[in-house]
């Protein structure tokens, strides 16, 4: 496919997805039912169109003024009232279309473009439009007019519309794309996404994608596993071993964790999970960066809890270490996987521990897709040459028997490490054991382990009757 020129929206997200931005001098529906963000994307479009050096006729069918219209864009950061009139100029044609028809409007349309020297044009009204036709031919001749003028002089079309784009809407045919925003309820959360229904001429990224709103404007999430990197898979792996903090569990692991890689801590609350990641953190340097992302437990809480066991961290902020904290409520997915990612190259970490992957979990609304999600982030991570420990905890707190996290999961990791928790003699006791070492030798038995003075203290080897497992699949 050839490289063709782009309008971009100034919306990372969505220029990726459209696979560079929309074409120039192309035209687009944008659709979705009112308050789905269509006027706030087509504005924010246009905005960003003249930081690019455009100019923007904006034509609204509204009844009412624009001035109630600009007081909902002034406390959005992209919006610029002294760009108004200057580089971009709103113009109503209701009264036109009420009093003088589509043949009007096209001609209005025609002499402003000009006038104005549009590079882009937002049409907002298409549905009104076409209730105003009489025929599905006097659509497709209004479009066609608009789209034919625009053209003439290198100017992009946007239509917004409130309509559903069908196969048989006539205006479907005529356009070179189609966006479409929706805002759905998923139980009893917002959910809003955005789908290229249509991109004529441009390798567009299919499928549903997140977007949320915010002062900011528009922001768009792709799916992560949609944003395929052939360079991965070309990359040498990385080598060597990293210290985990603890002396005991290099030796179980052969020589340490290996450099590059990705080991899931599996177990109970209380396990120990968190605190293996400290130690593993301790080490952090200005030569290994790290990184904690979580969502359980506050920096400061970490700092008092590291305290507590004697554990010594590198200040949060500093050249060593930083510590991310995020809320568990109403996460988008990808934006979190764009945000560690973000992170993990803005500091160039070195050593991660992401507490844990339950977090990602729970801000997954369509959990069948969590597994290919893992496997891109983690590729991700291979190539950027980060060691990393994830936790999951698992579902029973005291017993032999355990479950593994996630169909598949363990599949896509490289090492997995288990903690887990029995009663005897009305006394709990904690055990480790090294369930998976990628390409490497590694003692497999399971080891007391207990927290002491200075973390976690790992023992002897388990009696074989504790050491024994089941590891059964549940259903991710």
């Amino acid at each position: 496919m050839h490289d063709m020129s782009r309008l971009t929206t100034g919306i990372s997200g969505l220029d990726q997805i459209l696979a560079g931005g929309f074409i120039a001098g192309a035209s687009y529906i944008i659709q979705g039912q009112p308050g789905a963000g269509k006027t706030i994307l087509s504005n924010q479009i246009a905005f960003s169109h003249l930081r690019d050096g455009g100019k923007v006729l904006y034509v609204t069918l509204l009844a009412e003024s624009h001035e109630r219209l600009f007081q909902a864009l002034d406390v959005l950061d992209f919006f610029d009232r002294s760009k108004l009139g200057n580089d971009i100029t709103y113009v109503s044609v209701f009264q036109t279309l009420r009093d003088e028809g589509l043949d009007a409007v096209v001609k209005l349309l025609r002499r402003e473009t000009k006038r104005q020297g549009a590079t882009l044009l937002v049409f907002d009204g298409l549905l009104n439009a076409r209730d105003r036709a009489e025929t599905d031919f006097d659509v497709k001749t209004f479009v066609a007019e608009i789209q034919g003028q625009a053209a003439f002089v290198g100017c992009s079309v946007l239509f917004l519309t409130s309509s559903s784009v069908k196969e048989i809407s006539p205006e479907h045919t005529m356009v070179d794309g189609v966006v479409e925003l929706t805002d759905t309820l998923a139980g009893v959360r917002s959910l809003r996404q955005i789908q290229i229904r249509k991109s004529r001429g441009s390798k567009a990224i299919g499928g549903l994608h997140e977007f949320e709103i915010s002062d900011s404007g528009i922001t768009v999430y792709p799916r992560l596993e949609a944003l395929a990197d052939p360079a991965i898979a070309s990359l040498e792996p990385a080598t060597g071993r990293v210290g985990s903090g603890l002396g005991e569990l290099d030796t179980l692991l052969g020589g340490g964790i290996p450099r590059g890689s990705v080991t899931l801590i599996a177990g109970p609350t209380g396990g120990g999970k968190t605190t293996l990641g400290l130690h593993f953190l301790s080490q952090s340097s200005v030569e290994e960066p790290g990184l904690h992302f979580g969502f359980f437990e506050t920096p400061h809480r970490l700092y008092a809890k590291a305290r507590s066991l004697g554990i010594a961290l590198p200040s949060s902020g500093s050249p060593e270490l930083t510590l991310h904290w995020t809320s568990l409520s109403d996460n988008i997915l990808d934006k979190l996987g764009d945000q560690l990612l973000g992170q993990v190259q803005k500091l160039g970490v070195k050593r991660l521990f992401i507490d844990g992957f339950g977090g990602f979990e729970r801000a997954a609304h369509h959990r069948p897709r969590l597994i290919e999600f893992f496997a891109s982030l983690v590729d991700r991570l291979r190539a950027l040459g980060v060691t990393t420990l994830a936790t999951w905890e698992i579902r029973e707190i005291v017993g032999t028997d355990v479950t593994a996290p996630a169909r598949d999961l363990s599949a896509i990791l490289d090492n997995m490490i288990l903690l887990r928790q029995v009663e005897e003699d009305h006394r709990l006791v904690r055990s480790i054991s090294v369930q998976k070492v990628r390409d490497g030798n590694f003692d497999s038995a399971a080891h007391l382990i207990d927290f002491a003075e200075g973390g976690l203290a790992i023992g002897a080897s388990l009696h074989h009757e504790l050491a024994a497992s089941s590891v059964d699949p549940i259903d991710g």
